[in-house]
C-alpha cells in the first residue's frame, strides 16, 4: 500500500491530526491504523476532561501556566507550555466544531477542577470525557473520503532504511504492519508517518490504561534509533478503584476530589494533608505516593469519601463512577470508595519538537507516546488531551507545508515486503502469556512508584530473561500482534529501568529511596 500519510494510532491525537490534515489539503490520501476497533483508546477512557481557561475574570493563561510548571517540578519547557495553553481555546473551538459536546452551566461550559488546579478549567462531559471525545471524531472521520480507516492492525516496524543513497539523512518510509484478522504482515509505504499510539500502562500489572497500551510507537522509534527521553517518569493516578471491575483496572476520576470528596485512612484521617498542605487536591505524584505509603501498613486501606459532595451531585457529575460502585455493592457515602495507585500516564517518550518531528525525517509523534516537555516530571492533570490537540494542529500545519514544496517520491515496489516464518503454536501463545505477567509483576514489585538502586539492578536481571526468551519466539515463529506486543513491552521495560537508573535526583513522579536523604 502506498500513501502520502499513515498515521498510526487512532485516538485524539492521531484522528485530531488527520481530520485536520484533510481540511488543510483535501487531496492527500491519509491511512489512519487503529489496533483495536476505533473506539476502543487510551482517549475514551480519560474521564476528567480537558484543561482550558474558559472563564477570565476568575482564571488567566498565567495561571494555567504557573500550576503546569509547578506540576511538572522544574523540568518543563516553559516556551511549550506558553503556547500549549494559549492555543487551548482554539484548540478546543474545533473540537466543537467536530461535533464534541461538553456540560453546560448558564451561558458557557460546567467547568471542573483537579489536582494541581488553582481554578475550575476542566472542560468535560460528566465523567466520560473522552469517550464523548472520541466518538465525535470517528463520527468526523468518517464523513472524509480522502481517509482510510484500517481496524485492528498493529505496528511491527517502522521502515527506516531501504533504498538510501550513500551520506544520504535516515528518514522513515513507513511502516510494516500485523493485521490481527488473519495475521498477515502489511507493508504501508508512506511520505510522512505519524506515531499516535498512546502510552504503555500495560508494562505494569496495575493500571488505567486498556490492554492494548503497550508502548506500541515508542519501541518502535526506539527499535528505529529514534531519541526517547525522560521515560522514568511515569505518572501513577492516585485514585484507582481497589477491587477490578469486569476483570479491569477502573478509574477513579480526579474531579471527584475536585468536586469535594476526602481521602481518608483507616482510622478516619485526611492523611495527605501530612505531606502537602493542598491535602487531596495536591499534585498526583504527591497524592500517589502519601497513598501508597499509607497501603505500606499491615492491613491498611485508603477510601474516597464522597459525603462532601453529596449524593445526588455525585449521581450527576459522576453517573459511571456511581454505577461501577453500585454494582460492587460499595456506598461512596458511608463506607467510602476503596482506592488504590495505578500507571497512567508517561510524562516522557518520544523526543519531538515544536511541531511534533522527531529525530528521524519524515516521522512525527504526537500524544502520549512522545515528549514535548510539556508536563516535565509530572502532569498536570487533564493536559493530557490539550497536548495532543495543540501538537497535532501543529504537526498537521507543517505536514501541510510540507507537501505544498515536496511530492511523493517514493515507489512501493522499492520496499520489500516482510518474510513470514512459521506458523505460530497455542503452546507458545500461552507462553508469551506467562512471561508478559512476568514482565508486568516485576515492573511494579521493582519498578513502581518507589525504586532504589537494587531494586532497579534486579529488575535489570530479571528482565534480561523475559528479552531473550520473547526474541526467541520473535525471530524463530510467524509473527502475532501478541508478541509484538510483548516485543514492545520489553522495550520500554528496558528503557524506563536505565533511564530510571540514570536519574539521580528524586523529581516529580521519580522516586528512588535511596535518594530521599539528597
Amino acid at each position: 500500500m502506498l500513501t502520502d500519510v499513515l498515521v498510526i494510532g487512532s485516538g485524539i491525537a492521531g484522528m485530531s491530526y488527520a481530520i485536520k490534515l484533510s481540511e488543510l489539503n483535501p487531496k492527500l490520501r491519509i491511512v489512519v491504523l487503529s489496533k483495536r476497533n476505533l473506539l476502543e483508546s487510551n482517549t475514551k477512557y480519560a474521564q476528567g476532561g480537558i484543561a482550558v481557561v474558559q472563564n477570565f475574570q476568575k482564571d488567566s493563561f498565567d495561571k494555567h501556566i504557573a500550576d503546569t510548571l509547578k506540576a511538572g517540578d522544574g523540568l518543563c519547557n516553559k516556551e511549550v507550555v506558553s503556547f500549549v495553553v494559549k492555543e487551548g481555546p482554539d484548540r478546543l473551538e474545533e473540537l466543537l466544531n467536530w461535533g464534541t459536546e461538553f456540560d453546560q452551566e448558564g451561558e458557557g461550559f460546567h467547568l471542573g477542577k483537579e489536582g494541581g488546579h488553582t481554578a475550575k478549567r476542566i472542560v468535560h462531559y460528566k465523567d466520560k470525557s473522552g469517550h464523548q471525545i472520541q466518538e465525535a471524531l470517528i463520527k468526523k472521520i468518517k464523513s472524509i473520503p480522502q481517509i482510510t480507516i484500517l481496524e485492528n492492525h498493529t505496528l511491527v516496524n517502522l521502515i527506516t532504511d531501504h533504498q538510501l543513497e550513500q551520506g544520504s539523512k535516515r528518514r522513515c518510509y513507513g511502516a510494516y504492519v500485523i493485521s490481527s484478522k488473519d495475521q498477515r504482515i502489511v507493508k504501508i509505504v508512506a511520505g510522512l508517518t505519524v506515531l499516535s499510539t498512546g502510552g504503555a500502562g500495560a508494562v505494569y500489572n496495575k493500571t488505567t490504561n486498556p490492554d492494548s497500551a503497550t508502548g506500541d510507537g515508542i519501541a518502535a522509534a526506539y527499535r528505529a534509533k529514534v531519541t526517547i527521553a525522560n521515560l522514568q517518569y511515569v505518572q501513577f493516578h492516585p485514585t484507582a478503584l481497589a477491587p477490578d471491575y469486569n476483570g479491569k483496572t477502573f478509574l477513579i476520576s480526579e474531579a471527584v476530589r475536585g468536586a469535594g470528596a476526602h481521602l481518608k485512612n483507616s482510622k478516619g484521617e485526611r492523611f495527605v494533608f501530612k505531606h502537602d498542605p493542598r491535602g487531596e487536591m495536591a499534585s498526583r505524584d504527591i497524592v500517589a505516593r502519601a497513598i501508597e505509603i499509607e497501603l505500606k501498613e499491615p492491613g491498611e486501606k485508603v477510601y474516597l469519601d464522597c459525603s462532601p459532595i453529596g449524593k445526588e451531585v455525585f449521581e450527576l457529575e459522576f453517573p459511571t463512577i456511581y454505577q461501577a460502585c453500585k454494582n460492587l455493592e460499595i456506598d461512596p457515602f458511608t463506607e467510602g470508595i476503596p482506592v488504590l495507585p495505578a500507571a497512567h500516564y508517561f510524562c516522557g517518550g518520544i523526543d519531538v519538537d515544536q511541531n511534533s518531528q522527531t529525530s528521524l525525517s519524515h516521522l512525527y509523534a504526537i500524544g502520549e507516546c512522545s515528549h514535548t516537555g510539556l508536563h516535565g516530571a509530572n502532569r498536570l492533570a487533564s493536559n493530557s488531551l490539550l497536548e495532543a490537540l495543540v501538537f497535532a494542529h501543529r504537526a498537521a500545519v507543517h505536514s501541510n507545508d510540507y507537501f505544498e514544496n515536496n511530492s511523493l517520491d517514493l515507489v512501493e515496489e522499492q520496499i520489500p515486503n516482510w518474510k513470514d516464518t512459521d506458523i505460530i503454536k497455542d503452546q507458545e501463545s500461552k507462553v508469551i502469556g506467562r512471561l508478559k505477567s512476568s514482565l508486568q509483576e516485576l515492573m511494579s514489585q521493582q519498578v513502581g512508584i518507589f525504586k532504589s538502586n537494587q531494586s532497579l539492578q534486579q529488575a535489570e536481571k530479571e528482565l534480561e530473561k523475559v528479552y531473550l526468551a520473547t526474541k526467541d519466539i520473535y525471530e524463530n515463529k510467524k509473527l502475532t500482534h501478541q508478541i509484538c506486543e510483548l516485543r514492545n513491552l520489553v522495550n520500554v521495560a528496558y528503557l524506563i529501568i536505565k533511564q530510571s537508573q540514570n536519574c539521580k535526583e528524586n523529581r516529580g513522579g521519580f522516586y528512588n529511596i535511596d535518594y530521599e536523604n539528597l
